[in-house]
């Protein structure tokens, strides 16, 4: 095991390193809430470049689920107060009474941008924006995630 601080040799370690849950708005719909579940799931190279898988469940006029595979570059260490991250992947999406609609359930292309904030410990708040579907659909988040130990 690398010493404290130190990044592994291997080329990805993967397991649950952190837990978030997150309520935000869709902001392409206007009254579409949107709640979360996300995994920090692994690293990929670095402890900085995560897989981290999420579920969305939207709820407004019609509801609406995306399960989400990305990829996130920290652009700091889970040590510091502050952590800003950017990163993208791809996420299956489908909606309510989706058998009915041409093209559902379907793939997005997605990008998101946040930080993490301490609170306390190993328990952070999150705040996050998702550009969902290529840019067409504008997600933000703000949550409560816990960061690695040491």
């Amino acid at each position: 095991m690398p010493p404290q601080g130190e990044e592994s040799s291997s080329f990805a370690r993967f397991g649950v390193f952190g837990f978030a849950s997150r309520a935000g708005i869709d902001f392409t719909t206007g009254t579409h809430a949107v709640l979360s579940i996300a995994l920090d799931a692994g690293d990929v190279y670095s402890n900085r470049l995560r897989f981290r898988p999420s579920f969305e469940v939207g709820l407004g006029d019609t509801t609406t689920y995306i399960g989400n595979a990305e990829v996130l570059f920290r652009f700091t260490g889970d040590a510091e107060a502050a952590v800003p991250y950017i990163g993208g992947g791809l996420a299956v999406w489908g909606r309510q009474q989706c058998n009915r609609l041409p093209g559902c359930p379907g793939i997005w292309a997605q990008a998101v941008i946040g930080f993490e904030l301490r609170l306390r410990g190993h328990i952070n708040w999150q705040v996050e924006y998702h550009a969902e579907d290529a840019f067409d659909r504008h997600r933000f988040f703000i949550g409560l995630t816990t960061r690695r130990g040491s």
